[in-house]
């Protein structure tokens, strides 16, 4: 189905609309994208890297044959999914804090001079 495709031109090819922006400075957005680029292709080279891992404890040896067809059981799902998720949780972890510090802000130092000077 998709033999055929040349996927580094379909990688190239530009979105039909404007891109969506999320930061006043349209850089900062790139950037953000530029960086979720990234850690998706460490993500993926990181399930790679545990094929690899698993084909060499189970037998060895390996090759790019055994390595393309490799599909996980469920045990080494659970535990990707798990790595996963973590290395979601620590790439994203700047966002989630600013996502916190807009939810529940801290009350500024003053408030807290003030509380502690009633003392």
């Amino acid at each position: 189905m998709t033999e055929g495709i040349d996927w580094v031109t379909r990688s190239g090819a530009r979105a039909k609309g404007g891109r969506p922006l999320f930061f006043e400075d349209p850089a900062v957005d790139r950037l953000t994208s530029l960086a979720m680029a990234l850690a998706a292709e460490l993500s993926a080279t990181r399930e790679r890297l545990d094929t690899v891992e698993r084909l060499l404890e189970a037998g060895g040896t390996l090759s790019r044959e055994a390595i393309e067809v490799y599909a996980p059981d469920r045990q080494a799902g659970e535990e990707r999914g798990l790595s996963t998720r973590a290395y979601i949780s620590r790439v994203m972890r700047g966002f989630q804090q600013e996502v916190e510090a807009m939810e529940y802000p801290d009350p500024p130092v003053t408030d807290w001079v003030d509380r502690l000077s009633r003392r």
